[in-house]
């Protein structure tokens, strides 16, 4: 599969270079194409999890969940996104329109960016920056951004005070979330993903860095603003934050982007602390890039039972443990790696 990606992404350049365009162009025209395919997988996958969500949910509250619409229920979500399309979209008469509008626009656009630095699989990246790791984290770092300009954007008093808790809460847990992946940058030395992943070939980082996956994956789920850190949100407290003034296709895009910031993180901490494309016990046989794939689900399915198992917080438990905990185990963190890694170095192992 991966050499049929690589052969398919050389015979539409050499294609499109036969067809009068320059060499330049054509790779311009081939990274388009290569983001309409992550678009397409980005929508699909949204689509995919909420029914996900749905039946695990149902399951670990032993119920049955969606199972009338289509088979197994499969189609309920599709009859979802139906009904929030004939939904009409309001806009308040006091909201700064043209913000209000970019709001749910532009909210796919850095999960977008960041995927395309994402390795799905052995030379399956469209773009295998130098910096990747650094370029995940700018780019990621904009959904705060998008998510304050809505709920200021609705001059609504729940959707401001929503926005404020996202600038707190986001810009607070990105903290411990950079300082734990600066362990594996120490091990490694690079800021690409692709060489990160290799460096994993022999011991995946998850058995090196135990304590950086665990801060992480808590800051991950602060980050996509899941329970038990959905505060963001906080239906009982301000009705659902900044987007109490979004109706239909409005609302569902801020919704289906959780989705694809969930998957977001989870291909991240596959990257990192899960040996990325490389089987386990040697299972070469199977594509890398359905490895990949296994253990992304895996970390998605671990945050949907996070979600059904632990209740919300409130809102200073949350500032308190992302300072006073995460940064200085995250900190303890980065000194114990370096330690490790001087004397790895000096020993010659």
């Amino acid at each position: 599969m991966e050499n049929l990606f690589i052969h398919t992404a050389g015979g539409i350049r050499s294609l499109l270079e036969s067809a009068g365009l320059s060499v330049a162009a054509a790779d311009f025209v081939l990274l388009f194409l290569k983001l309409g395919a992550i678009l397409v997988y980005i929508l699909i996958s949204a689509l995919w999890l909420v029914y996900m969500e749905r039946k695990v949910s149902a399951y670990m509250q032993c119920r049955i969940g969606p199972n009338r619409v289509g088979p197994m229920g499969l189609l309920q979500t599709t009859a979802d996104i139906g009904k929030l399309i004939s939904k009409e979209f309001i806009i308040p008469k006091d909201a700064d329109k043209k913000l209000f509008l970019l709001g749910p626009i532009l909210i796919f656009m850095p999960p977008l960016a960041v995927f395309a630095v994402a390795p799905f699989g052995e030379g399956m990246v469209a773009l295998d920056l130098n910096i990747g790791v650094y370029y995940f984290l700018a780019m990621a770092s904009l959904s705060t951004v998008i998510i304050w300009m809505s709920g200021w954007a609705s001059n609504n008093k729940y959707s401001l005070i929503g926005g404020m808790r996202v600038v707190a809460q986001m810009v607070s847990y990105e903290m411990p979330l950079i300082l734990s992946i600066l362990g594996v940058i120490i091990l490694t030395g690079t800021l690409n993903m692709s060489g990160i992943i290799r460096a994993q070939e022999h011991v995946w980082f998850i058995f090196l860095q135990p304590l950086a996956f665990i801060i992480y994956l808590i800051a991950a789920v602060a980050e996509t603003n899941r329970t038990p850190f959905d505060l963001v949100e906080g239906e009982s407290e301000i009705i659902s934050g900044p987007f109490t003034e979004y109706s239909g296709m409005g609302f569902a895009m801020f919704f289906l982007a959780e989705y694809a910031n969930v998957v977001l993180v989870s291909v991240m901490a596959v990257t990192l602390f899960l040996g990325g494309w490389h089987a386990p016990f040697g299972l070469t046989v199977i594509p890398s890039w359905i490895w990949f794939l296994v253990k992304v689900y895996f970390m998605i399915f671990l945050l949907m039972w996070f979600r059904w198992t632990y209740p919300r917080i409130r809102v200073d438990q949350l500032m308190e443990f992302g300072w006073k905990v995460l940064v200085p185990l995250s900190l303890a963190n980065i000194f114990l790696t370096g330690i490790g890694k001087y004397f790895y170095d000096m020993m010659g192992w």
